[in-house]
């Protein structure tokens, strides 16, 4: 979790989005941790997509993360 958590502002980034926060850089942790843990070590693009694929059980500050930088 610790090197997705690291890397979400650089995967936010890389698809266009701007510097992140460090509340924004946290509001996914629990997420990934619950929803996509057997994916964390496949790459931060594919963490990503199971983001989205999660998306309707995402907390809503992740949700509100993604949307914002057009996730």
């Amino acid at each position: 979790m610790t090197r997705f958590l690291f890397a979400l502002p650089f995967i936010l980034i890389a698809a266009g989005a701007s510097a992140q926060s460090s509340h924004e850089h946290d509001a996914c942790a629990r997420d990934v941790s619950r929803f996509c843990r057997a994916h964390m070590s496949e790459g931060d693009q594919v963490v990503l997509a199971c983001l989205q694929q999660n998306r309707a059980k995402l907390s809503k500050g992740c949700e509100k993360v993604l949307t914002d930088h057009g996730q």
